[in-house]
C-alpha cells in the first residue's frame, strides 16, 4: 500500500475543526475535485489527473479515532482509504490526513503511476487543510 500523510495545526478547538470537516460536501469540494456528490453515506468524486479522469465512489466509514473516514467502493484502486484525525495541540488542533491506496495493476503504466497519484493527493489534502484554516479562523 502507498501512503500520503499531511498534518497541520489549525487555530481552532478540536470540536470546531470536526464540525467543519463534517460539512462533507464543502470539505470534499475544498480538495479541488471537479465533481462532488454527497448522498447520505455515499460520496462520489471525479477529478482529472494528468490525461485521465478518476471517478470514485466512496463510503463513509466509522473509525473511532477519526473525525472523518472513507473507503473506496468503486473506482481505479484495488483499495483506497482516507482518515482525518483531529487532536488537541498548543494553539488549536492538529489535523492529520492520511490516504492509503493500492493501484489496480491494469491502471498503472502510461496513464497513471503511484507517484502521480501521491503528488495529486498531497495537493488535494493540502487544499482541504487550507480550507479548514480559513473556515475555522472565521
Amino acid at each position: 500500500m502507498n501512503s500520503v500523510t499531511l498534518s497541520r495545526t489549525v487555530d481552532a478547538p478540536p470540536g470546531a475543526v470536526r464540525e467543519s470537516i463534517h460539512r462533507i460536501d464543502q470539505f470534499m469540494r475544498a480538495s479541488g475535485f471537479d465533481e462532488v456528490t454527497v448522498d447520505g453515506e455515499t460520496v462520489r468524486v471525479a477529478n482529472e489527473v494528468g490525461i485521465a479522469t478518476i471517478e470514485l465512489t466512496l463510503e463513509l466509514v466509522d473509525r473511532p479515532d477519526a473525525a472523518l473516514a472513507y473507503e473506496q467502493r468503486d473506482g481505479i484502486f484495488d483499495a483506497m482509504r482516507t482518515a482525518y484525525v483531529v487532536t488537541p495541540a498548543p494553539g488549536g488542533s492538529e489535523v492529520e490526513a492520511t490516504t492509503e491506496f493500492a493501484l489496480d495493476v491494469a491502471i498503472v503504466g502510461t496513464l497513471l503511476d503511484s507517484t502521480i497519484i501521491e503528488r495529486q493527493r498531497r495537493r488535494e489534502l493540502a487544499a482541504q487543510l487550507d480550507w479548514l484554516e480559513a473556515v475555522c479562523g472565521d
